[in-house]
């Protein structure tokens, strides 16, 4: 199994996760479809088009729904016992079809659970579009200023965008007694 068990979180670390995502029109509407959101902002090119926006975003549950999945191999999988909560979500900066997604998570805290059989994680999951600017449709790309290739989304040091955080809590399993 590739992800940790609770004593193989340390408080404080970051991992950043290798997986990559790039988002296609076809992943957000399949999204909208199969959770029933109309809203035009996401579906609708005309209506977007007058928004501040310019243009169509992302579901924001898809984006954060992606940056879960994406963080799953190296932290919870095959590890977890449950997802307990997510907390404190916020998208500073619209996705737009074509973006490419990265995520890294930092534990921010772990505690064994009363009975001791098991551990609770709390990570900060952070999303990021890498290359923003690149892969956008040409379409979409009329949208933005032609001396603006991160879309008027502000970059990290890096060059990226930071586009959804939250905080992600799990309870996982302790490490097997290889004793018996």
């Amino acid at each position: 199994m590739p992800g940790r068990y609770y004593e193989e979180f340390t408080v404080g670390e970051t991992i950043r996760h290798d997986k990559r995502r790039t988002i296609s029109e076809s992943d957000n509407q399949q999204f909208c479809d199969l959770t029933m959101n109309q809203q035009p902002l996401h579906l609708d090119a005309a209506f977007a088009e007058e928004t501040q926006f310019g243009q169509r975003i992302v579901n924001g549950l898809y984006t954060l729904s992606l940056a879960v999945g994406i963080s799953i191999p190296e932290t919870t999988d095959g590890t977890i016992v449950a997802n307990l909560g997510y907390d404190d979500v916020e998208h500073p900066a619209p996705v737009y079809h074509g973006d490419t997604l990265r995520a890294q998570s930092t534990v921010t805290d772990r505690r064994e659970t009363s009975d001791g059989e098991r551990g609770v994680v709390t990570m900060q999951v952070e999303a990021f579009v890498v290359d923003p600017g690149e892969g956008h449709e040409a379409d979409d790309r009329e949208a933005i200023d032609d001396s603006d290739t991160t879309g008027g989304r502000e970059t990290t040091d890096d060059g990226e965008v930071l586009v959804c955080s939250f905080e992600r809590t799990v309870l996982s399993e302790k490490r097997p007694d290889e004793t018996a």
